[in-house]
């Protein structure tokens, strides 16, 4: 990248200094963007804002970039990877979110773990709770604020490391010390109705909490590892979850395709794809095309992550037998015009 920088006529560098940030800049621009164009804009120097990028040929971006800040830019070309790290390292900064609280946990008592909520509260106003509790409760913040589909809580050796998994990409966040993992876990277990002493066996479970005055659904899922218990929460924004096709970033033809598919009067249509890429938010927006009261839907989830009204919806229950095989020979007898599985 070094003689590529010399090309280009740009200054090059292996590293981003933390003192060479001025975060009033980072304030002003959305993380997402930061992440998705790989640029970090770091302080003003001789009137002009220096801006660290890994693509210096985006110019769309940069365009963008000085619209924003009203500055001209001085580019310093810098490896992606590098960008991506101090990016995610100064944007936790900046949210104070749930590193502040880590530093909050010492010396307290761990032990005691608040009882579960009876209702819903937002998480914006449990600032008064035990760290712990806090912790949680911000890293929960965080990942919503962020837009991220899956908390990773992972125990190791000496540490317990959260990722985020932000448009199908882990990011790490934040490494908590190991003394609080078991306190996290048992926070997690309590607030998804699971056995807290249980901890050799997989558990599932599910969380419903307010974010800002946004019903978020959490699906838990528990694995016990040679460290301790590894946990994902995947989150389940009911705001965002339901959008049209034509909101999903598909061509005006890709769109016109889809519907095409869709209002045919037979076949089957497959959606794969890996952890975090859309399958869910594709398949509910298809069945938001063509529900109508002429048509008897009915789906078979596991679980259900969005309630759609007009469609009638199973939820897999495999302590009484209710498994896929057996709710799809019972919504055959049931006159369906669509299944959705």
């Amino acid at each position: 990248m070094e003689s590529l920088a010399q090309r280009l006529g740009l200054d090059f560098s292996e590293k981003i200094e933390d003192s060479r940030v001025d975060l009033a800049f980072l304030e002003r621009l959305p993380l997402q963007f930061a992440r998705a164009n790989n640029v970090l804009p770091l302080e003003e120097s001789d009137g002009k804002l220096l801006v660290a990028t890994g693509d210096p040929s985006n110019l769309a971006v940069l365009d963008e970039l000085r619209g924003l800040f009203g500055l001209p830019l001085e580019i310093i070309l810098v490896p992606p990877h590098v960008v991506l790290e101090a990016i995610n390292h100064l944007y936790s900064r900046v949210s104070g979110s749930a590193q502040d609280v880590v530093q909050e946990l010492e010396g307290e008592d761990l032990s005691t773990i608040a009882t579960e909520l009876n209702e819903p509260r937002d998480l914006l106003d449990l600032s008064d709770e035990a760290p712990v509790i806090r912790l949680l409760n911000s890293i929960l913040f965080q990942a919503v604020k962020e837009r991220a589909s899956d908390i990773h809580i992972e125990p190791y050796e000496r540490e317990v490391e959260v990722r985020f998994r932000i448009d199908g990409i882990l990011y790490k966040i934040l490494s908590p010390p190991k003394v609080v993992q078991e306190a996290i876990i048992s926070r997690v277990k309590i607030m998804a109705g699971l056995n807290i002493a249980e901890r050799r066996l997989p558990q599932d479970g599910r969380i419903r909490v307010v974010v800002a005055g946004r019903d978020v659904d959490i699906r838990v899922s528990l694995i016990p590892t040679f460290y301790g218990e590894r946990v994902v929460l995947r989150l389940l924004d009911k705001k965002k979850g339901l959008i049209s096709l034509e909101d999903m970033g598909l061509s005006v033809s890709g769109v016109k395709a889809m519907e095409r598919l869709l209002c045919r009067s037979n076949g089957i249509i497959l959606v794969t794809g890996p952890t975090g890429s859309g399958k869910s938010t594709t398949l509910y927006a298809a069945l938001n095309c063509i529900n109508s009261p002429d048509k008897n839907i009915i789906t078979i989830e596991d679980p259900i992550e969005y309630q759609l009204k007009g469609v009638g919806q199973i939820q897999v229950n495999h302590k009484i037998d209710l498994t896929f095989a057996n709710g799809l020979r019972s919504i055959l007898r049931q006159d369906p015009d669509i299944i959705m599985v």
